[in-house]
């Protein structure tokens, strides 16, 4: 990256270093940043760093800094020692956070039922993710900031999922196992595995932590019924802000427990419905009204929690913000578990059989396979 290209001008303080960049956009680096990031306290395999900041000083003060190609050369007061900062690098880290990282971009989907999912996801055959790096990077970059993304031509076979989910991350073990049936069952310890309609919802808020992606394959899609349901949770949630601001901070602020008991496993947790990052951008909602367990609030409390409860549930059964679609034997849904909602119409097994086979996937392997990816056919010259 030629420096001409990056940078228009920049100056400097004691205090700190501000650049503008040729766009016109600017970024200010103070002097305990840059003392901070220097590379030679970094070890070179790793880049792991070498220093705490107890070791940097509380205090450092620019002396000088000066353009050198394509990087800034500064050097600091009572210091022998200078420290390169290559222009592109600080461009990374001065554009706002997670420039450089499209996988951590949100793009939020509020009117689902105006979405055409061949259209408006990422919808790709199998061979396409097996056979090109390009295509599988696309693919689960898409993943990541819609929150759901297609797969046609998985074989119908019993455990095919697994070899598609390796394309994408590392499964997740639980009490259902790696791979667990969809299907209705006499006596179901849950009723996902029931003729029954499920409304929107996440899975397992019982746990912790909460499975990151969810991956359904259909191996026997049912021709009269079991139509599936998905919403965008992180867009309802901001729709809620925008509409009812005190029924959302009710649901960010209040812990809900959710419990799930079964013969061989006694699980719970407590989270609010909608969690909120430290700079109060929502983060992950969990809904499942199947495992709420009893809340033990305050009567005010108690009150105010079921009015913004009940206000957001509503919001989840208007047919405007819901992706309905028929998905065909060989298709697999893989989306965020902890913002995209899901569901199903119900549907007759006596008359139509239904299969489908799930898995869990660990958010950190999705988004590093994605990353992975990126910096491999950045390194290739992007092909």
């Amino acid at each position: 990256m030629a420096a001409a290209s990056v940078l228009r001008q920049y100056s400097w303080t004691p205090d700190a270093l501000t650049i503008e960049w040729h766009d016109g956009a600017a970024a200010e680096f103070t002097s305990l940043w840059l003392r901070d990031n220097c590379a030679a306290d970094r070890d070179r395999d790793s880049g792991q760093r070498l220093v705490d900041i107890a070791d940097v000083p509380a205090n450092p003060r620019l002396q000088a800094v000066e353009l050198a190609n394509d990087a800034l050369v500064v050097a600091w007061e009572g210091e022998t020692r200078t420290a390169t900062f290559a222009l592109g690098w600080l461009a990374t880290y001065g554009r706002g956070r997670g420039h450089g990282r499209p996988e951590h971009e949100v793009r939020r989907w509020l009117d689902g039922a105006a979405l055409d999912p061949r259209r408006d996801f990422a919808f790709v055959a199998l061979a396409d993710l097996e056979n090109g790096l390009a295509p599988r990077r696309d693919w689960l970059t898409r993943l990541a900031q819609d929150g759901i993304a297609f797969v046609s031509g998985v074989p119908c076979a019993e455990r095919a999922i697994l070899g598609a989910a390796a394309l994408m991350g590392q499964v997740a073990e639980t009490n259902y196992g790696l791979v667990f049936d969809v299907r209705s069952v006499a006596a179901p310890e849950n009723l996902a595995y029931s003729d029954l309609g499920l409304g929107l919802h996440t899975d397992n808020p019982y746990r912790d932590p909460v499975p990151g992606f969810q991956a359904l394959h259909v191996l026997v899609a049912s021709p009269d019924g079991g139509d599936s349901l998905f919403a965008d949770g992180f867009a309802l949630a901001e729709h809620l802000r925008e509409t009812d601001a005190e029924a959302f901070a009710v649901l960010a602020r209040t812990p809900v427990p959710f419990l799930y008991r079964s013969r061989d496993a006694e699980l719970y947790a407590e989270t609010p419905l909608i969690r909120l990052s430290a700079t109060g951008q929502v983060q992950a909602v969990h809904y499942n009204n199947r495992s709420i367990a009893p809340l033990e609030l305050p009567g005010d409390e108690l009150r105010a929690f079921y009015s913004a409860y009940r206000r957001f549930a509503l919001l989840l059964r208007e047919p405007r913000f819901q992706l309905r679609m028929k998905l065909a034997d060989g298709d697999l849904v893989v989306f965020d578990n902890q913002r995209t909602l899901h569901g199903r119409t119900a549907f007759s097994s006596a008359r139509f059989p239904r299969h489908l086979q799930g898995c869990y996937l660990t958010r950190d392997s999705v988004l590093s396979s994605a990353a992975l990816l990126r910096r491999r056919l950045a390194a290739e010259g992007g092909r």
